[in-house]
């Protein structure tokens, strides 16, 4: 039996500026057990990635809503609860958005990476707190604008509940990685996930356009470049997405056409967005800019790791291609044994590029300190590299 989310009687108290957020630290320091934690942001809105809304709740304490607009510092949050095992779904998706404003966890719990684990068909919210729980959510808000200002009281409730639940869907998912003897796997992964580094911004962000790779010549590329930089500084000033402006399919679009006139630019069919023709003047000198320039982008740098794409193996290294059928296949089998998808057994990358340059030590040693290199995490190790170094035995 199940019920609704309108038959929950939830509370919370909205929090908005630095008494309000004094006060609400103090009664969570006070709380009890590990602490639900989620943020809201604005992607696809604004122009960063930054929460608009972050929900906390604590057992013996409540639940609050901050809002980061009129809240400067969340130090006194964070020594509240710094020390106290976070639960995220998802976490990956909101970590960086709460460090940015300071928070950060010593201890994650990730119901959503748990789940996986798990071996569930579905691992949204909503899908396992009705499984585990027996609670049907209302996911109406989740790609809102966060940032709009007043938020609705059902926006409210909707995020309220997000946190609301989660201590007790931690518990459900915590019995079920015991009866799986899955409990230090997930350990591992959400460690991993609490210590993995930020990635380091690209030298040339512009190169990851959307359909991008179709421009071949210096010129085009230029053309792109320059457009891209363009849409960007407007984005930022704007404080608005970059692809609401005008969409990555139509800088592409243009950097092809490479049109002769301000006019052309105007009529072309593919060139479009909510900015397309009130700053074309602004896109045209772009594209000016791109045409004229000395600064001629070559094609993408290769990466000195990269591998080629696993679908041309066959035709450049036979061997490898053999490796990869065989070895993927004892993992696919041990995966299906232990209800552990393939991806999170042992990443697909991981396992291309280990046997796309495998270690001239092919026992189960050295593989295992192969795949410490890539970053396996030690459960996944312990499980794959038996099975690789045994396959490895009858391949070239």
């Amino acid at each position: 039996m199940t019920i609704s989310q309108s038959e929950l009687d939830i509370e919370w108290t909205m929090v908005t500026d630095a008494e309000g957020l004094l006060a609400a630290s103090t009664a969570l320091a006070a709380g009890h057990g590990p602490v639900g934690v989620d943020a809201e942001r604005a992607s696809g809105f604004r122009y960063g990635g930054e929460a608009y809304l972050v929900q906390v709740h604590r057992a013996g304490a409540g639940t609050y809503l901050f809002d980061p607009i009129g809240i400067e510092d969340f130090a006194p949050l964070q020594r509240a609860i710094g020390d106290a095992e976070w639960i995220l779904h998802a976490a990956s998706q909101d970590l960086a958005c709460l460090a940015a404003l300071g928070l950060v966890p010593t201890q994650l719990f990730d119901t959503e990476l748990a789940a996986r684990l798990l071996g569930f068909e579905r691992v949204g919210l909503g899908a396992i707190v009705e499984l585990l729980l027996g609670i049907t959510l209302e996911k109406a808000h989740s790609a809102a604008d966060w940032s709009q200002r007043p938020l609705p009281a059902d926006w409210l409730e909707y995020a309220a509940l997000d946190v609301v639940l989660l201590p007790d869907l931690r518990n459900a998912v915590a019995a079920q990685l015991e009866a799986q003897q899955k409990t230090e796997f997930a350990r591992q992964e959400f460690e991993a996930t609490r210590t993995k580094p930020e990635k380091p911004r690209l030298e040339e962000p512009w190169r990851k356009l959307s359909g991008g790779n179709s421009l071949k010549t210096p010129r085009a590329l230029a053309l792109a470049r320059e457009l891209w930089e363009g849409r960007d500084a407007l984005a930022r000033e704007r404080d608005v997405a970059p692809g609401r402006l005008i969409p990555d399919s139509s800088v592409v679009a243009a950097a092809s056409a490479n049109p002769r006139s301000k006019g052309d630019l105007a009529r072309l069919r593919d060139f479009k967005g909510r900015a397309s023709r009130s700053e074309l003047d602004r896109w045209w000198a772009a594209i000016l800019r791109g045409k004229t320039t000395e600064n001629l982008p070559g094609q993408k740098r290769r990466d000195p790791d990269s591998i080629p794409h696993h679908r041309f193996w066959a035709q450049r290294d036979p061997d490898a291609a053999a490796r990869l059928d065989a070895v993927r296949a004892r993992i696919e089998q041990e995966s299906a044994a232990r209800n552990i998808p393939l991806e999170n057994l042992l990443t697909p990358d991981t396992l291309r590029r280990l046997v796309w340059r495998p270690p001239v030590d092919r026992s189960e040693t050295g593989v295992a300190l192969r795949l410490k290199e890539l970053g396996a995490r030690d459960w996944q190790i312990g499980i794959t590299a038996p099975i690789i170094a045994e396959a490895f035995v009858d391949l070239p």
